[in-house]
């Protein structure tokens, strides 16, 4: 069994399906805004607890304060 042959015009088809990115940067944002999002998520989360709660507090508290 042999393989066929490249022709030209195969060979220009094949190049342009693989060269095409087409559609590319569309899906580099969108991972790029899920990450994001999980992100915040994660940062709500954190926020939520009531031991960051108190240390944000009392860090503010300390700016605040005139010594």
């Amino acid at each position: 069994m042999s393989l066929p042959t490249l022709t030209r015009r195969r060979a220009a088809r094949l190049f342009r399906a693989a060269g095409d990115d087409t559609g590319a940067a569309t899906a580099e944002y969108a991972i790029a805004t899920m990450a994001a999002v999980a992100f915040a998520g994660l940062l709500v989360v954190i926020m939520r607890s009531d031991e960051v709660r108190g240390i944000l507090t009392d860090l503010v508290r300390r700016a605040l304060t005139v010594a």
